[in-house]
């Protein structure tokens, strides 16, 4: 449907173009009429080239320009250029045979001394369309790099949505899987009904504040997370009791680094739920510090020696989440040999410092 605001643009347009073609007119005038006082025969030849004009850069412009070079179809518009020009320097010709048998009525000294030299005249036509042409070509590149970077922008925005997507759905199955451990753990105390019990509420309680308010925060203190692996090494500690034998140390934590909720949980989760008991004892040792924006982490656990063993869904959650949060800025090694499970890894976060 023609809106009155479209109308209203073409006329616009239409009224720009004519005062612009009105202006190369009063050039040509200017250009051709040097060293003549005939006016009314510099007049009319300027007017019989303006046709010529405008149509050759109207056919740059619209024609050669957007359909050939800018897709990028060189030879086609090379071709079509030299059509173009051929064409129009035949009409250049045609304008100066003019100029010479119905303007000075073959008298060659009553020429406009300009309009006689035909590299003058095609120089003048030229002119016209070189200028125009530049401004439209760049105005298409103006236009393609302003496309180009809403499509990059759109691009980006539907990665980002679908990377918090994939974020989303790898924090559910965390949840289900690290509350169904600790549940279970405080399940066997109930039975027992053990003086632990409130201790291990209590502890619980902070487990799922976290788990219920602060994994979903794109970044949480790292002493926050020290904190709650804390709160699991006590309820881990009530369960197995005499049977475990864990050391976790910490060295020059920074108090202002961040990093995304629950990173190194899921790797203390599986050392319990896989860990073997050996000689009556299920042996842990957690060590974690910092070096400037480097955080090294490294735990280990006793395991049998099946390298093929499972590392359960929050093992593998967490490698989806490292290469999604920190992609190229960590380093994850994990072996199972000697009757030991070993994680180790070395996290960058210097990029989350300047994306906060």
């Amino acid at each position: 449907m023609i809106t009155s605001r479209f109308i209203f643009k073409q006329l616009g347009r239409l009224v720009l173009h004519l005062i612009f073609w009105c202006g190369v007119l009063l050039f040509y005038t200017y250009f051709f009429g040097a060293g003549s006082d005939d006016m009314s025969y510099v007049l009319s030849f300027s007017a019989f080239l303006m046709p010529i004009t405008i149509a050759t850069t109207y056919v740059c412009i619209y024609k050669l320009i957007p359909e050939y070079l800018m897709q990028k179809k060189y030879i086609r518009f090379a071709l079509y250029s030299l059509y173009t020009f051929i064409i129009s320097a035949y009409l250049i010709i045609l304008s100066i045979f003019y100029g010479l048998i119905y303007l000075s009525h073959f008298e060659y000294r009553n020429m406009a001394p300009d309009s006689q030299n035909l590299l003058f005249v095609m120089i003048g036509v030229y002119l016209i369309t070189i200028v125009v042409s530049t401004f439209k070509l760049l105005k298409l590149n103006l236009e393609q790099i302003e496309k180009t970077s809403k499509l990059e922008n759109k691009i980006l925005d539907t990665q980002l949505k679908l990377k918090e997507q994939e974020l989303q759905y790898l924090k559910m199955q965390i949840h289900p899987h690290f509350l169904f451990n600790t549940l279970n753990t405080m399940y066997g105390f109930a039975l027992k009904k053990a003086n632990e019990t409130p201790e291990m509420i209590l502890k619980l309680s902070n487990l799922l504040d976290y788990l219920l308010y602060q994994i979903d925060k794109p970044f949480v203190l790292l002493t926050d997370e020290i904190n709650h692996i804390n709160d699991y090494l006590a309820l881990e500690s009530l369960r197995f009791n005499n049977t475990l034998n864990l050391q976790f140390n910490t060295q020059n934590i920074n108090d202002n680094t961040t990093i995304a909720p629950m990173l190194f949980l899921p790797f203390i989760e599986n050392s319990f739920k896989h860990g073997v008991i050996k000689n009556g004892r299920l042996t842990i040792k957690i060590e974690m510090h910092c070096n400037a924006n480097l955080i090294s982490f490294h735990i280990e656990n006793t395991s049998s020696n099946d390298n093929e063993s499972e590392p359960g869904i929050g093992l593998e959650n967490i490698k989806k989440r490292l290469d999604l949060l920190y992609k190229n800025n960590y380093n994850l090694s994990i072996s199972n040999t000697n009757g030991l499970f070993i994680v180790h890894l070395n996290l960058n976060t210097q990029t989350l410092y300047a994306n906060q």
